[in-house]
């Protein structure tokens, strides 16, 4: 069982969706930044001052806070913008890179064999 989990860990998918796992939580990271930091003030400010945050209805001691809500669309609205930005941008990459015309190859050296009888058909036709 031991090396079958080895085994598993050193499939190269695994590490791949690690990485990824990683890189996608540090992102996740800057966009709420973005969103908490830039964005949102900057919609604040374009409807009146207003704090998304601070936006709660309360039902007896019980507090909605649909701010945040509010808050979690818009992150993912960014999110879903630059991963699209981010794929859309790989897949015009990948297109040109296929359409792209291949360099012409170089004609292949010949082999020693072919050589040689490239020489003696040089030599018979000198001969005649």
């Amino acid at each position: 069982m031991l090396n079958e989990f080895r085994e598993f860990l050193q499939r190269g998918n695994v590490i791949d969706l690690a990485v990824a796992v990683i890189i996608g939580g540090a992102f996740g990271a800057i966009v709420k930044s973005l969103v908490n930091d830039v964005v949102m003030p900057i919609i604040g400010i374009l409807l009146g001052g207003l704090d998304f945050t601070s936006f709660a209805i309360v039902i007896g001691e019980s507090e909605i806070l649909y701010g945040n809500f509010i808050q979690a669309i818009v992150n993912f609205v960014i999110i879903a913008l630059v991963i699209f930005l981010v794929v859309r941008s790989y897949n015009k990459l990948k297109k040109q890179e296929e359409e792209a015309p291949a360099a012409p190859a170089a004609p292949p050296k010949p082999s020693p064999e072919e050589t040689l009888l490239a020489e003696i058909r040089d030599l018979l036709k000198a001969q005649q």
